[in-house]
């Protein structure tokens, strides 16, 4: 079987997963990773019976790919650098600190002929991936993302670190413009906000209200998503979907799925039944898919899931948040 030849820089915390989703791939061959903590690369490396790279620039030789898993403020230095090596690039989110550079990554990419995927994993969550065949058409959405401090990720605002997981949904789901955003955001623990609201309204009508905290004391990924007859209701944490629907209204392509009548609503011949159903979510690693689906769509030659486009897109929202949160 064909396989990637991929190399991970930056073994951190997350990137330690995804040397590890990589070596377990039956698509993937991970060829090894770098990290500037050598003492970090060298043990991630053992234990994925890989190979450990002291430069950068060896690694990206090696690759035909590379995930790029560095805080953000270098995400364009390492995807320039690997553009220039000929490397096709999955990044994690946010695609990186300022729109212009997502920009020039994006044309530099397009010149050479290589793929971006942005790591927007929220995509691959079996809740998200039980409802992607099902019509969906909100117009009105509540998204709620808490969680408990943890200092890791404090050096951007709550919205870099957390709401943009939902952005990136929202926008997905919508497909719409932008019309008007409304935020506030507070810095409690940090120096950047701990906690924000955001209210979104697009062109096409539906509205968005998005709440993210890392100053909660409890864990929530939720959203809630309400359209003509219908209800969906998706917990990212729980990895599952609900939906209420009225009579036959967009039954879910799912023979797999629980439907029951729970109720009625109306009388005569406006009489409507009220279904309850629960899709039955795929049994996925959602990083794991994420990093195959990239794998996938270089050795396809198609565009990935979440294109660099999509990424940028989803930063030119939350740096719009970050404008109207700073104002006085």
């Amino acid at each position: 079987m064909q396989k990637l030849r991929l190399g991970v820089v930056g073994v951190g915390h997350l990137g330690t997963f995804h040397a590890r989703q990589a070596a377990e791939s039956d698509i993937i061959e991970l060829v090894g990773a770098y990290d500037i903590n050598q003492d970090q690369a060298q043990k991630i490396c053992a234990e994925c019976g890989t190979d450990s790279y002291q430069v950068l620039e060896d690694l990206l030789a090696e690759a035909d790919a590379v995930s790029i898993v560095v805080p953000t403020s270098e995400h364009y230095n390492v995807a320039m650098k690997a553009l220039d090596n000929d490397c096709h690039i999955f990044i994690e989110k946010p695609i990186t600190s300022t729109v212009q550079e997502a920009e020039e990554i994006i044309q530099s990419a397009r010149s050479k002929g290589k793929k971006i995927q942005v790591g927007h994993i929220e995509r691959f969550n079996p809740a998200m991936l039980s409802v992607r065949e099902h019509r969906v058409e909100p117009m009105f959405i509540e998204a709620h993302r808490l969680s408990q401090f943890n200092p890791r990720g404090c050096d951007v605002s709550v919205v870099l670190d957390l709401m943009i997981h939902d952005l990136d949904l929202i926008l997905y789901l919508v497909k719409s413009p932008v019309k008007s955003i409304d935020a506030c955001g507070v810095a409690v623990v940090s120096e950047a906000e701990d906690i924000a609201n955001v209210r979104l309204k697009f062109e096409s009508g539906c509205v968005a209200n998005l709440t993210s905290s890392r100053i909660s004391l409890k864990q929530m990924r939720r959203m809630r998503l309400f359209q003509k007859n219908q209800y969906i209701a998706m917990d990212f944490m729980e990895k599952k979907a609900d939906i209420f629907r009225l009579g036959d209204t967009y039954p879910l392509p799912d023979p797999g799925g629980a439907a029951m009548v729970v109720g009625n609503i109306g009388v005569g011949d406006r009489a409507r039944d009220i279904v309850y159903e629960k899709p039955s979510p795929p049994q996925v690693n959602s990083l794991k898919m994420e990093l195959e689906e990239f794998a996938m769509a270089v050795m396809q030659d198609r565009e990935p899931e979440v294109p660099g486009e999509q990424g940028k897109q989803a930063l030119e929202v939350a740096n719009i948040i970050l404008e109207k949160i700073a104002r006085p």
